[in-house]
């Protein structure tokens, strides 16, 4: 797709909507089919080509468009879809997704939506796959007297219906996968700020929050600033400079809409006030992660579900890069270690390709204690962060796979961490060390292995061996097979103290 242009508009008594869709696109290949995808719960009234009223067919939530003759392949051709109806209300927004009928605290309408999970085609017509982004678009919609209209991109033009309600047409001028394109109605205040980068370039920051909420907001969105400083420097420049920053005030929890993120935490630190890290309250979570989204999952997009840990593993990552800006490496270090316990383990992180499947919730907490684990291995700072920069500045715009992933750190580091992707990832296990000691006189018999699904599984190891203050730091790589050291004691066998702080694992010690 190369463009869409959008216009919907939302009834907040009857929760319909009517709308319509400009689908600009390239033509790849000559056809003469188009499918469009727009849930069932939704009507097609029209179709409109070059003045034509094409004909179509429905197949459940799939349009099949038909044109009155072949599509020659490499022209640019566009079609006007009309539609409307009652589209899929959110039982649980972001998790459950869907349009958020809500009302403010004044008891004013407020509305949203939110529909990674369940696709963009719940609410408007577009070719809804994530290896499919348009390279612009353009949103716009009305809003009764006192609301607006808030949706991604830079606001470009207002304009007065004959009924009084005021549109507000929205422009993003960055290629925005479809689930990211969103809308907000609500009696909003905005507020502005500008962040200066390392180049002098200013960002223009746009807070659009209930008028009560005012207060709170310039005091809570103040950590937006050095959040911007600290992934500025290690993923690079924000990559929608042009399209500015936004956070809206939501009414659900929150979600990493391009440019127009979605902000429901009460302007609390944690999650909602809670602290689910176990590191404590140091910082508003959903500022933190959904803002990190624009690196992790916006910039850079996995090109199927089944590689959302691309998304979620690196962005949750993206929290302890925070966490070590603000506050040092130890407490980087306790943040990490504490997401252990949130891991399930219960099925692999990679889901079905192809069927719009997602792989296991560890795609969060385990993909970031993957990235963790790799930092040890690499055993480089400056190039494990390199790499993360590197694939900010590559995959720049782009959809990418788990093998592109694997591929770059391979290529960049010059090792094979293919096996250590593929456990964590594929399987459900993580990697067991296990190891025995066995003291003969002044030496002690030190055998080791790692117990993993894969089968050439092969990770570097840091310990340290020995007693009291005589413990020395030592780097080992164990293979599946079990490997033999001789460790000198005196006759008193030396302890193995396994590095657990810098590496996800589990360990099997000697009885």
């Amino acid at each position: 797709m190369v463009f869409y242009d959008l216009y919907v508009d939302v009834n907040h008594k009857d929760k319909s909507l009517y709308g319509n869709n400009t689908i600009v696109f390239k033509t790849v290949a000559d056809f003469e089919q188009l499918q469009v995808d727009l849930s069932s719960k939704l009507d097609v009234d029209s179709i409109v080509y070059n003045k034509q009223i094409l004909k179509y067919t429905r197949e459940h939530n799939a349009v099949f468009v038909k044109f009155p003759a072949t599509i020659k392949k490499g022209g640019v051709e566009r079609i006007k879809i009309y539609y409307h109806g009652l589209p899929t209300v959110a039982k649980m927004a972001p998790w459950d997704g869907g349009l958020v009928f809500s009302v403010d605290k004044e008891g004013k309408p407020w509305l949203g939506v939110a529909c990674e999970g369940i696709g963009a085609s719940v609410w408007w017509p577009c070719k809804d796959h994530l290896s499919d982004e348009p390279d612009s678009m353009a949103i716009s919609g009305p809003a009764a007297k006192g609301l607006q209209f808030i949706s991604n991109g830079r606001l470009r033009k207002s304009y007065k219906l004959k009924d009084g309600r005021e549109v507000n047409s929205w422009f993003v001028s960055y290629p925005m996968n479809s689930y990211n394109a969103t809308y907000y109605i609500g009696n909003y205040e905005n507020f502005t700020d500008t962040y200066t980068g390392p180049t002098g370039k200013k960002l223009d920051l746009d807070y659009y929050v209930m008028p009560y909420n005012i207060d709170k907001a310039k005091k809570q969105f103040q950590e937006v600033k050095p959040m911007m400083k600290c992934f500025e420097q290690y993923f690079g420049p924000y990559p929608f400079w042009n399209d500015g920053y936004k956070l809206v005030e939501s009414p659900y929890l929150g979600m990493e809409h391009q440019s127009a993120i979605a902000y429901g935490n009460d302007y609390k630190n944690g999650y909602a006030g809670v602290d689910f890290s176990g590191y404590g309250l140091q910082y508003d979570f959903i500022i933190i992660h959904e803002s990190g989204h624009e690196w992790w999952g916006n910039n850079i997009t996995m090109a199927d579900m089944a590689d959302m840990w691309i998304s979620e593993g690196f962005c949750t990552y993206s929290e302890v890069v925070y966490v070590e800006c603000r506050y040092g490496h130890f407490d980087a270090l306790k943040y990490i270690n504490n997401k252990k316990k949130h891991v399930e383990n219960d099925r692999p992180v990679i889901g079905a390709y192809g069927v719009n499947n997602e792989g296991s919730g560890d795609m969060y907490n385990k993909g970031a204690l993957l990235i963790h684990t790799l930092r040890a291995v690499i055993n480089n700072d400056k190039l494990f962060f390199d790499i993360l920069l590197g694939l900010q500045k590559d995959f720049a715009l782009k959809q990418v796979t788990t093998d592109d992933v694997v591929n770059y750190y391979n290529t960049k580091t010059g090792l094979n961490l293919t096996p250590i992707f593929n456990q964590y990832l594929k399987y459900t296990a993580i990697p067991t060390f296990e190891y025995t000691l066995k003291t003969s006189g002044d030496k002690t018999q030190f055998m080791y292995r790692w117990k993993a699904d894969v089968k050439d599984f092969a990770m570097p190891l840091d310990l340290f061996v020995g007693n009291g203050d005589k413990a020395s730091p030592r780097r080992i790589t164990p293979t599946t097979e079990w490997q033999t050291m001789v460790l000198m004691g005196g006759g008193v066998a030396p302890s193995i103290m396994v590095d657990t702080d810098h590496y996800y694992i589990k360990v099997s010690k000697p009885e």
